[in-house]
């Protein structure tokens, strides 16, 4: 067995942006829930069991339907440190959990008013919706968010165009405005007092300000300042294309590499879509470049684009970066067009690197030139790994005998879903430790 020296301060600490975004995020929330514990005590209990946890599920429904807006508000701050694909599976687990806890509080409220009166629950909750302030917009912004859960189920998601699944989500901007005018005109708790009153404007103003500056201001700041243009458009093969463009300060431009945008290009026929690519060259101050495979309409008529055509791009977004390096040297492993922020980090590392490049032929090898002219400038080792999925050439055993160092090294991954996972179990199964790996599966492109 190899001994693994510690590694100096200097590269331990790469890890620690990682765990201070998502230690500071858990320890918002559970703050947060603390104090929503201790103002829902002192406003009193009912003498009803079940509207007391009507109104301690809608108590933290509420806290949760806030938290979701800052997972999605895109601060870089955040983005940096935990990325995208992360914050964006804690928005969907959290999306679900606000979903069971209105429902929940919906059943208790009415059930346990149903309890005290005369009235079935339908008639108890008709009678709610026409009497009590506030409690018809609840039912809305409840109808808007199960509409969005079920669209979000997996089933569901395969079968939507991305375009109509982004517009059914943006209604949940509706849904927390309702909500929280309910919570305002009907809460209990928020009326208790100025102290709790005062909490709940500045735990929604807070939300609202976050996505206010991540997904509007930020973005329209940067693309008035930068000016992006198409300057060249460059076919890597019948199935690949790689744009580059320029634009003003772009030496300002917090981009790195291993980071992708949302790009928009802005032609009559495109201007509305946005899709996600990496960055396929490390930033230089002067160009960005990203490089598509075709995978549909969208991506295939990136080939057609014109010189001169202006460009919207949200970001740079995106953890896979040298930030959270831990070891001074790296295995940067790529599958198919998964190669494109491999390519770019392997410009911007320092270091003894071992790139893998899995294909299925060697026609697959997308910037292969580039790749291997950059790694014999480095001093970096190649391997063109090629063949159909079965038998697994990235299995541990394989692994081993490329990198006999493997959980020496900081490991970057990107590639095809069934390729990472494969590859993710065969690290585990090699005891590369954790903080060690690096993937972000919304840094594909194409």
């Amino acid at each position: 067995m190899t001994t693994l020296q510690q590694p100096p301060a200097a590269t331990r600490a790469g890890v620690r942006p990682r765990v201070v975004g998502r230690t500071g995020l858990y320890a918002v929330l559970l703050a947060n829930a603390v104090v929503v514990a201790v103002f829902f005590v002192q406003a009193g209990f009912a003498s009803n069991t079940l509207i007391v946890l009507g109104r301690l599920t809608g108590l933290y429904g509420s806290l949760l339907m806030a938290f979701q807006l800052l997972l999605v508000a895109r601060l870089p701050w955040f983005d940096r440190r935990i990325g995208m694909d992360r914050l964006t599976s804690w928005h969907r687990w959290t999306g679900f959990s606000v979903l069971w806890l209105l429902l929940a509080h919906a059943v208790f409220i009415v059930f346990g008013y149903a309890q005290s009166s005369s009235l079935d629950p339908v008639n108890q909750l008709v009678d709610l919706a026409e009497t009590v302030e506030g409690v018809l917009r609840a039912i809305t912004a409840l109808a808007i968010i199960i509409v969005v859960g079920v669209v979000s189920a997996r089933s569901a998601r395969r079968r939507l165009a991305y375009e109509t699944w982004h517009f059914i989500h943006l209604y949940t901007y509706v849904a927390v405005v309702l909500a929280f005018t309910h919570q305002v005109a009907a809460g209990t708790t928020f009326a208790s007092s100025s102290a709790a009153k005062t909490y709940w404007y500045a735990v929604w103003g807070a939300a609202l300000a976050a996505v206010f500056t991540g997904r509007l201001v930020l973005p329209l700041w940067r693309n008035l300042r930068h000016q992006l243009r198409v300057t060249a458009v460059v076919p890597e093969n019948d199935h690949v294309v790689s744009i580059y463009i320029t634009g003003r300060d772009l030496d300002r431009l917090p981009a790195r590499a291993g980071q992708f945008f949302l790009w928009r290009f802005l032609t009559k026929d495109r201007w509305w879509q946005a899709n996600p690519f990496s960055l396929s060259a490390a930033p230089d101050g002067r160009t960005l470049r990203l490089t598509a495979k075709r995978a549909g309409d969208g991506s295939a008529a990136l080939r057609h684009l014109k010189v001169g055509t202006r460009v919207f791009a949200e970001g740079p977004y995106g953890a896979f970066t040298t930030l959270h390096r831990t070891r001074p040297d790296a295995l940067l492993i790529a599958g198919g067009v998964g190669v494109t922020p491999i390519r770019a980090l392997l410009e911007e590392l320092h270091g003894h690197a071992v790139v893998i490049y899995r294909v299925a032929t060697d026609q697959d090898a997308v910037l292969y030139d580039e790749l291997r002219d950059l790694a014999h400038a480095k001093g970096a080792e190649l391997h063109l790994v090629t063949g159909p999925a079965v038998p697994d050439r990235l299995a541990p055993g394989e692994l081993a005998r490329l990198v006999p160092d493997i959980a020496g090294r900081d490991v970057y991954l990107c590639g095809p879903p069934p390729m990472m996972n494969a590859v993710l179990g065969s690290l585990r199964e090699l005891g590369v430790p954790k903080p060690q790996i690096h993937f972000e599966r919304f840094s594909l492109a194409g």
